[in-house]
């Protein structure tokens, strides 16, 4: 199976982890992961002013090169940009009169009309695979491990988009306990990281931030797993300075939910770009023996 698909700009450098990863484990699935001609940034965020129509000119002409390459289907990695994705998507699917001034903004861009079904890569995993073809697939099981599936904001908001009803983590509990591990009932799956606010306001972002991870480390998890490379920025990479601010009183590995996917198909350490994690993790795994 070959499918098209949207990397985004933070994938390509800081967030190889979770690309590199996605792509050697899809491998293995039998997926073949085929990278769209002449992408650009999503724009990041989607913009909350109902007038602001240029911020979605990016996002709109990704969505044009995937047509072009003749797929109906879009798949998205990162959180952030399936969101800016997705919710593009479906003004140029609803909207007529933005649609129509968009499109003739971009006069030298085939029409667009929302002909692309933009998805994320854990619904493809259930939709196109299926849990059972990753169970199959697993060499090195798990077990034991217990995973807090952490969506964040843009994965199940708005409601339009979500991969599903916010309040329901269905899909990361599907795929990990597929993988051999154990997701516990972690509270703040849908907290905010702080997101940007880590740029202009860090001390609240700071705080945003350790809440979560103390109710990871307080529902029992060993690791907290995410598919935003912001996310994993505020709660893996920005985890040193919490711990010196006594923000929280230990640190809690973070990974990409394809680095441990990886790990469970028995792929090698290097696909998985471990030193791009938190040292925290990476001394994690070594303590738990895994092959790292």
């Amino acid at each position: 199976m070959k499918i098209n698909y949207y990397p985004g700009c933070t994938l390509k450098s800081k967030a190889k982890n979770l690309e590199d990863a996605a792509i050697a484990s899809m491998e293995v699935l039998g997926v073949e992961m085929e990278e769209i001609e002449r992408w650009n940034c999503c724009g990041a965020v989607y913009s909350l002013a109902e007038d602001d129509l240029i911020h979605q000119v990016a996002p709109v002409r990704d969505l044009i090169r995937a047509k072009e390459q003749g797929s109906g289907k879009l798949t998205v990695l990162c959180s952030m940009c399936y969101n800016t994705l997705a919710r593009a998507n479906l003004v140029m699917k609803t909207d007529g009169e933005k649609r129509d001034t968009i499109n003739r903004f971009m006069d030298e861009e085939i029409d667009y009309f929302g002909e692309v079904e933009v998805v994320h890569l854990l619904s493809l995993l259930r939709d196109e695979l299926g849990w059972d073809k990753v169970r199959e697939k697993v060499k090195a099981p798990l077990t034991g491990l217990k995973v807090a599936p952490y969506y964040g904001c843009t994965l199940q908001r708005p409601v339009e988009v979500g991969i599903e009803p916010l309040g329901s983590y269905a899909l990361m509990t599907a795929l990990f306990e597929a993988l051999g591990a154990t997701v516990v009932d972690f509270p703040a799956s849908a907290y905010c990281c702080g997101s940007y606010q880590v740029l202009g306001m860090p001390d609240s972002a700071a705080d945003a931030a350790s809440k979560i991870l103390n109710l990871a480390r307080g529902s029992g998890a060993d690791v907290i797993a995410t598919s935003c490379p912001l996310c994993e920025f505020n709660l893996g990479k920005k985890q040193q300075g919490l711990l010196d601010e006594k923000k929280i009183s230990q640190g809690m590995p973070t990974f990409y939910f394809t680095q441990l996917m990886a790990l469970a198909l028995g792929l090698a350490p290097d696909v998985c770009h471990f030193e791009l994690n938190d040292p925290n993790a990476v001394e994690f795994l070594k303590s738990k023996e895994y092959s790292i």
